[in-house]
């Protein structure tokens, strides 16, 4: 029955249907072919759906949609430029730096490198920069939308595997920089070896009024994350703060909020959030087979049987998520695999939030790896160039965030001794 379920949800697939619709088509064919209660169908879709963390994706959807539209982007930006634009590879540096501060508000990464990368690929282009590089540092530093909390995968793995979302969040903090820092240097670098020219340097009062200009969106982070880590606020609740503050700055203090833009911002953030909800729901029927047919039970009594170590089996399950990652995006994959890795990941005394930060990171390499990495569709429209160019111009980064996986794999601390300080 696993083949027949895997076989027509791959086909339909190949005819573009959506990979919720799909997920849930071949689910309840087979469950239909086992005679399963089929009335029990829509009461798990919504059992799925009817949780108060879940909530969270949601808030912080509108939030990243309300701060790309709002100015606040825009703002952050232009002080950036201000402090390190004079640096070698200085727009690169504002471009990764702005990433990295607009994924502590918005949990995307789609929504990253949209916000980014329509004001800073024609900055770049325009300064001299290769196009498709500046496409693919936009794709790859975008992906940190998903691993700099909040992040939407990591509400979702929580969830899934019932581990605190708040110590998820900070299992996230020290990678993310740590990639971050990766491309910086790597951006200083390629700068420097192609003669790319620098910013002007700006004076000490054009660093302040832009400084005191930006503060309010650069606030933000601190807010939602200090409002978490404190035990003031759950994540769901600080999704919420986050949209509230969005809108008081966007439309009060920036101005740049008007009473046309809630429409289209409204309807943005339902058709993102309806996609993941739809996947979530999909995914819960997927969960309903594996769990009726004792699949993770089966899977786990044979690694249990086997020789296979634990270094053998994180390499085997990083292929799969990276070949997984070219194919479906990251809510998919986290809810059709978790269900079956979590006994092999008990096994195996696998710490949950360091395998959730290992995880997140080949969720990244998936929204950069064609044939459907999210991040090369949103940059091939912002840029309007071919995927192809995307692909060629991201290439280099993909090494890179390799290279940053296998430290977090070899170093399980960068994960997790921040978790350990909130103990």
């Amino acid at each position: 029955m696993i083949i027949l379920l895997l076989s027509i949800f791959f086909i339909l697939l190949l005819l573009r249907v959506p990979i919720a619709i799909s997920l849930a088509l071949s689910t309840m064919v087979v469950l239909w072919q086992i005679d399963f209660n089929m009335t029990m169908v829509p009461q798990r879709i919504f059992t799925a759906l009817d949780s108060f963390p879940m909530m969270a994706i949601p808030g912080f959807v509108l939030a990243g949609v309300l701060l790309a539209r709002g100015g606040i982007s825009k703002y952050l930006i232009e002080a950036l430029k201000t402090w390190v634009g004079h640096l070698p590879g200085g727009l690169s540096v504002v471009t990764i730096l702005a990433c990295m501060i607009f994924a502590a508000i918005s949990g995307s990464s789609p929504a990253t490198a949209a916000a980014i990368g329509s004001i800073m690929i024609p900055a770049m282009v325009n300064a001299g920069y290769d196009k498709k590089y500046s496409m693919g540092l936009i794709a790859a530093a975008g992906t940190l939308g998903i691993l700099i909390p909040p992040s939407i995968p990591l509400i979702i793995y929580g969830i899934t595997a019932e581990v605190s979302i708040g110590k998820l969040f900070m299992a996230g903090i020290i990678p993310g920089i740590l990639l971050g820092g990766v491309l910086i240097v790597s951006a200083i670098f390629y700068a420097k070896k192609n003669g790319y020219k620098s910013e002007n340097k700006a004076t000490w009062e054009e660093r302040r009024k832009s400084s005191l200009k930006a503060i309010w969106g650069a606030f933000l982070p601190f807010l939602i994350l200090g409002s978490i880590y404190s035990g003031v606020v759950t994540p769901t609740e600080s999704a919420v703060i986050a949209v509230f503050y969005g809108i008081v700055v966007s439309a009060f203090i920036y101005r740049e909020l008007h009473f046309r833009d809630i429409r289209p911002i409204i309807i943005e953030s339902i058709n993102i959030t309806a996609m993941i909800f739809l996947i979530i729901g999909a995914a819960s029927l997927f969960g309903l087979y594996l769990t009726n047919a004792q699949i993770p039970h089966h899977i786990g009594a044979w690694i249990a049987e086997s020789d296979m170590n634990k270094w053998v089996f994180i390499l085997i399950v990083n292929l799969l998520l990276f070949v997984l990652g070219m194919f479906l995006e990251a809510v998919s994959i986290i809810l059709i695999t978790l269900p079956i890795l979590l006994p092999m990941l008990v096994h195996f005394d696998i710490n949950l939030l360091h395998f959730a930060i290992i995880m997140t990171i080949n969720m990244e390499l998936g929204m950069i790896t064609p044939p459907v990495g999210l991040n090369l569709f949103v940059v091939s429209g912002i840029a309007k160039e071919k995927l192809g160019d995307v692909v060629r111009g991201v290439i280099p980064f993909i090494f890179l965030m390799i290279l940053v996986l296998v430290l977090v794999v070899l170093f399980p601390q960068l994960s997790l001794w921040l978790t350990e300080q909130m103990d």
